[in-house]
């Protein structure tokens, strides 16, 4: 594969992104892989990769290539947490990973999340009540919605450079979200400071540049069915979670877009999971109960869910199938209330009400699948062109031959 690959998840997150890259980085690619480009979400991801002497890394903002010294650039449609990638770089250093840091470029317009999103998120979901949306604690929502409302007040990365810009979006920030609890200003003035002296501050034009150097593996966060505007609304994201961000920064360059699937459905937290099946007792070594999200839940294949993912992302040119090795047979091929309708984008009272007709929505079954791969490229009309059946580079299987973008 010499081609830009973009990686993405069409369910609920949790298919296997990071154990994929970690594949395309190490052997995947016939040149070697110039950056990984993470294109979506921040903090709140968590893309487990385990290496063969049994090493084990949850990647949330360094991309998923860093064990094979595979940069990570972090573009604008990130969400950067300075005082949590520290914590990372930590425990990267600690797994062996000579300067985490210096593997690093960040876009200068990245939103930053701070301790007072933060605050602010968690007691808006606490506040919730019983309807809590199934939010990550991460204060991912609290810094796009003040964004939104603050275009010109809201610290970027590039702020970090600049201690008097930042402290006065800080001052400002903190004030409008009333989040007293946080630390100083001043503390994070001097934390993110040290941010910037350690990173690379990049502009608009560096992607571009990236993309001239060789391949590029782009890194999705969460799932399709989680995106912002065609997830399950309110059980969703505030990120763009489909191919299109990715598309964007490519601006025309040519990009496998690569769908990741489990051989089962599941989904942290609260939301439609209409094949969900308490009786499917599966490992999950990586995955729990979190004190934010709420508990890992399992379900069945779902066909239906995952052909309304693949339409809501524009298609895909090929899929990575994980959790080969898992004992289940049953796949759910359609609904009794039919298709899923994918809807413009923006209209989320749409969103609102096709989650209420999911919660009554009943699955159609069919049992006895053995070829994995063939049964889910039919029922989604998508070739399955990588196998996985266990977590380290070493478990995955080449299918089909060579992937090549259908897009010009």
């Amino acid at each position: 594969m010499r081609e830009h690959v973009i990686v993405a998840d069409l369910g609920y997150g949790d298919a296997g992104k990071g154990t994929v890259v970690d594949w395309l980085c190490s052997r995947g690619s016939r040149e070697p892989v110039r950056a990984v480009v993470r294109f979506n979400g921040g903090g709140q991801a968590a893309h487990n990769v385990v290496l063969p002497d049994g090493r084990h890394h949850t990647f949330a903002q360094f991309g998923a290539g860093t064990f094979h010294g595979v940069p990570t650039h972090l573009s604008r449609f990130m969400i950067v947490d300075p005082l949590s990638l520290a914590g990372e770089a930590a425990h990267l250093a600690g797994l062996g990973v000579p300067d985490p840091f210096e593997l690093l470029t960040v876009d200068r317009d990245a939103l930053l999340a701070t301790p007072y999103h933060v605050a602010a998120g968690r007691a808006r979901e606490v506040a919730r009540g019983e309807d809590r949306h199934g939010s990550c604690g991460m204060g991912i929502g609290e810094t796009m919605a003040y964004a939104l409302e603050h275009p010109g007040l809201a610290p970027v990365a590039g702020d970090c450079a600049t201690p008097a810009v930042l402290t006065r979006k800080l001052r400002a920030l903190r004030e409008a979200l009333g989040a007293a609890a946080g630390p100083p200003v001043e503390d994070c003035v001097a934390a993110y400071r040290a941010f910037a002296e350690r990173v690379r501050l990049v502009g608009s034009s560096f992607t571009a540049a990236l993309l001239r150097r060789g391949p590029v593996v782009f890194e999705g966060a969460q799932g399709v069915l989680l995106d912002e505007w065609h997830g399950f609304h309110p059980h969703t994201t505030w990120s763009t979670t489909t191919f299109a961000n990715a598309l964007e920064l490519l601006d025309g360059a040519a990009a496998v877009r690569l769908g990741v699937l489990r051989t089962y459905t599941p989904r942290h937290g609260p939301g439609p999971l209409v094949t969900e099946d308490a009786g499917l007792a599966l490992p999950e070594p990586h995955n729990g109960t979190g004190p934010w999200q709420g508990p890992f839940r399992t379900g069945h294949f779902d066909a239906v869910a995952h052909r309304y993912a693949l339409a809501a992302a524009g298609g895909a040119d090929g899929l990575a199938l994980t959790h080969l090795d898992a004992p289940v047979s049953r796949m759910c091929v359609s609904y009794d209330i039919g298709e899923l309708p994918v809807g413009p984008a923006g209209d989320l009272d749409r969103q609102t009400r096709l989650t209420a007709r999911l919660s009554d929505a009943c699955p159609r079954y069919t049992d006895g699948i053995t070829d994995w791969p063939q049964a889910v490229a039919e029922a989604l009309g998508v070739r399955v062109w990588l196998g996985s059946s266990g977590p380290t580079a070493a478990d995955k299987t080449v299918l089909d031959g060579e992937i090549a973008s259908e897009r010009v």
